[in-house]
């Protein structure tokens, strides 16, 4: 035998090879079981922190009022100085320059006065607490017949929930 003729050993052994290879394996049998239920923690709005209802319906109530009002900021329907103390520099900052741009494409400027043929409104928000001083809050906001959402991070600071993040999508 020729030193070029050894025997080659694989490093690992072969794999049978399947016969959805290729393909995305699902199993595709019913299932006639209930679903299990979700978590305790998971059913009161996602909370990662278990929280006294008093406290979320009031912080819901309050979110929905801060929403309505950085929507109607942004409309033209509010000036910006009316959520200067619950909100943070950035957020303010933010919040100004949108109501700037969509006044200027209205022609008008921002807090004089409805830039936007319809008055949003909050239709739903739903909360959901990292910590009993941190809570995030998605809102649904309706103009007419379309719809936006928003996401509104605020952050317990004494006894006042301040806006620390605000996203429109």
């Amino acid at each position: 035998m020729s030193p070029f003729h050894e025997k080659v050993v694989p490093l690992r052994p072969p794999a049978p090879v399947a016969s959805i290879q290729g393909m995305l394996a699902l199993d595709l049998h019913p299932h006639h079981d209930p679903p299990e239920p979700a978590p305790a923690r998971c059913r009161a709005g996602g909370d990662v922190v278990p929280i006294d209802r008093r406290l979320r319906a009031r912080l819901e109530q309050w979110s929905r009022r801060y929403a309505q009002a950085a929507v109607e900021i942004v409309g033209g329907d509010r000036p910006v100085s009316q959520l200067l103390r619950w909100t943070t520099p950035e957020v303010y900052d933010d919040l100004a320059r949108r109501a700037q741009l969509v006044a200027r494409s209205g022609g008008r400027r921002a807090g004089q006065g409805r830039v936007q043929p319809v008055r949003p409104q909050i239709l739903g928000v739903h909360t959901s607490f990292l910590d009993r001083d941190v809570a995030e809050v998605s809102a649904h906001v309706r103009y007419g017949e379309r719809s936006r959402a928003l996401a509104i991070r605020f952050e317990r600071r004494g006894d006042r929930w301040l806006c620390t993040a605000l996203e429109f999508a």
